[in-house]
């Protein structure tokens, strides 16, 4: 059961540098057991959120709790935080069982006591059989582990995670998505996890906080950020959309408003559906392939996803084809173009744009 205090709160959390805002005023809830992600394009304030709630940089302005306590005026090793960086800042002269006590040993705990949690955080991130070994002597993903290790066995209220995959290669990355998943959910610590990979949020969290100049844009379930973006900014931001201007499609809205719909929810057919095109190309990836099409009044290619068996190569796809595009009205959102921070609407729930479009 999720506690109602929340385990972090930012309350009007602000940070400057000079006259240079670096976050704007900022009020952000995150609950016990949550596995948060700050996400955005570099430069857009989530790891000055980090380090505030870490205690690496001092907010301008506003107060930070942690478990109800305010902690924006004490040092990090006096906040129940723990940190894991990209570079994982491990000791090189230390082994794997001293880097993972180290923590334990500057608090003074007994060294039975330690010896115990050491090999209880190690055996949970699965390096049982290296705990002897330097830091040099293992892989990329093996210290990103000992790094773990190293934050929880302290038994932190809050786990902070600065891009810590970032520096690995992609197929280590999705592996060890998965072992931080599992952790997570084995120790029910708050992980507040920062990366710019939109992928990784959406695999790991259990809410997203899409963020853009100081400010953030939508906080939601990662479903809620990928089906319901409530900006153009948010829609782009996260996977691939596409963009058909209201009129364009028969749709109420005003002035520069669009319609947002995913790739994977256009449905192509040569002669029935709600706009015309002209095939532009077709790419055969795998599991899906992925058709451009032009089509009048859009500003860029619309791209459509085509899954199964049949969809290496379907005749009515091949390049200059004309086709013609629709899609299942509870898959588009509206979004008003000129007001970033307008909520979308899903078009399925207005009983009139879903006649509309239907015809």
């Amino acid at each position: 059961m999720i506690s109602p205090q929340p385990a972090i709160s930012l309350q009007g959390v602000a940070k400057s540098y000079g006259r240079q805002p670096a976050l704007h005023e900022l009020d952000l809830d995150i609950a016990e057991g949550e596995f948060f992600c700050l996400l955005g394009p570099s430069g857009c304030g989530k790891t000055t959120t980090l380090n505030i709630i870490g205690g690496f940089v001092a907010p301008s302005a506003g107060a930070v709790y942690i478990r109800g306590a305010r902690v924006d005026e004490l040092p990090p090793h006096r906040r129940d935080v723990n940190t894991v960086f990209q570079s994982y800042a491990l000791f090189p002269h230390m082994t794997v069982g001293a880097n993972v006590g180290f923590g334990l040993r500057m608090a003074g705990v007994a060294r039975d006591e330690a010896r115990r949690r050491v090999r209880a955080a190690i055996e949970m991130v699965g390096l049982e059989e290296l705990e002897a070994r330097l830091p040099l002597e293992l892989s990329g993903g093996q210290q990103q582990r000992v790094a773990v290790a190293r934050a929880l066995v302290n038994r932190p209220a809050v786990l902070l995670l600065d891009e810590p995959l970032g520096a690995l290669d992609l197929k280590l990355r999705k592996r060890l998505q998965v072992e931080l998943a599992q952790i997570h959910r084995e120790v029910g610590t708050v992980f507040v996890y920062v990366t710019h990979d939109q992928e990784e949020a959406l695999a790991l969290s259990d809410r997203i906080a899409v963020m853009r100049d100081g400010r953030i844009e939508q906080i939601g379930t990662p479903e809620e950020i990928y089906r319901r973006p409530r900006s153009r900014y948010v829609a782009e931001f996260i996977g691939e959309s596409n963009f058909f201007p209201s009129a364009l499609v028969g749709a109420p809205g005003t002035p520069g408003s669009v319609v947002m719909v995913r790739p994977e929810s256009m449905v192509i057919s040569p002669d029935e559906g709600l706009i015309g095109g002209e095939v532009l190309h077709a790419s055969f990836l795998g599991n899906f392939t992925r058709v451009a099409i032009r089509c009048e009044g859009c500003s860029e290619p619309i791209l459509a996803e085509l899954h199964g068996w049949d969809s290496s190569a379907p005749s009515h796809v091949a390049p200059g084809r004309p086709v013609r595009l629709s899609w299942d009205p509870r898959a588009a959102v509206a979004i008003d173009d000129f007001d970033p921070s307008s909520d979308a609407a899903p078009w399925a729930d207005s009983e009139e744009v879903v006649t509309c479009m239907r015809e």
